[in-house]
């Protein structure tokens, strides 16, 4: 019969290869961030370049199959997307040397 650590070392091995547990250490991370954030004090408004350079950290995110810590940046709600701004690559001041 299994022991009970046995069970539990199984356990985590599965939620791990399904990647759930990750994601689940991702969404902790998260609410906590966001428990611990002082909502009294507002925060400056997002500049345009400021929104493209963390959109541009999200796609790198996610292009690297770090989905876990693209979904704590995606949760906190000052770096989504403001309503109405768009987000181009080509507003970016970066060198033209470097291409997508």
């Amino acid at each position: 019969m299994a022991t009970v650590t046995e069970l539990k070392a199984v356990l985590k091995d599965t939620l791990e290869k399904r990647g759930v547990l990750g994601h689940l250490k991702a969404r902790i991370r998260a609410e906590v961030f966001k428990a611990l954030d002082d909502e009294s004090e507002p925060r400056p408004p997002l500049s345009h370049e400021n929104l493209l350079i963390n959109e541009l950290i999200r796609e790198y995110l996610e292009f690297n199959k770090y989905k876990y810590t693209a979904s704590v940046l995606i949760s906190d709600n000052h770096a989504r997307k403001e309503k109405g701004k768009n987000t181009n690559i080509k507003d970016l001041p970066i060198s033209q040397a470097v291409k997508r």
